[in-house]
C-alpha cells in the first residue's frame, strides 16, 4: 500500500468497505455470513484512477478480514487478482472456494 493511504481509516457500511480520498471513494461490495465475507465488486471513482487508492481498500478490507478471524470468498475478479500478486493472502481465502487452487 502507497504510504499516503496508510493512515486513511477503512469504513464498513451495511453493503460496502470504503475509504475517502479527497471526497472521493474507492469501495468494495460485499456479502457477510457467519464465519466467511464474500468480496464482490471493487471500484473507485474516476478521480482517483491510477492512484494505487483500490489496491489500498483491497489491502485494508483483507486486513479487515483477518482481524474479524472470518474467512474470504474472492469473487471480485480485482481482488483475486491481488491475492494472486499477493499470495501470503491466500491464508484467509476459504479452502471450499471454487477457485483456491488457481491462486
Amino acid at each position: 500500500m502507497k504510504p499516503e493511504f496508510e493512515n486513511i481509516p477503512l469504513v464498513k457500511t451495511p453493503q460496502r468497505f470504503e475509504i475517502e480520498i479527497n471526497g472521493h471513494y474507492a469501495f468494495i461490495d460485499y456479502k457477510e455470513m457467519s464465519s466467511k465475507i464474500a468480496l464482490i465488486h471493487t471500484e473507485a471513482e474516476p478521480e482517483l484512477a491510477g492512484t494505487g487508492a483500490a489496491a489500498a481498500v483491497v489491502e485494508k478490507t483483507l486486513h479487515y478480514i483477518e482481524d474479524q478471524g472470518k474467512k474470504l470468498l474472492p469473487f471480485c475478479p480485482f481482488v483475486f487478482a491481488y491475492i494472486k500478486k499477493h499470495p501470503e493472502w491466500k491464508r484467509i481465502v476459504d479452502e471450499k472456494f471454487q477457485g483456491y487452487n488457481e491462486l
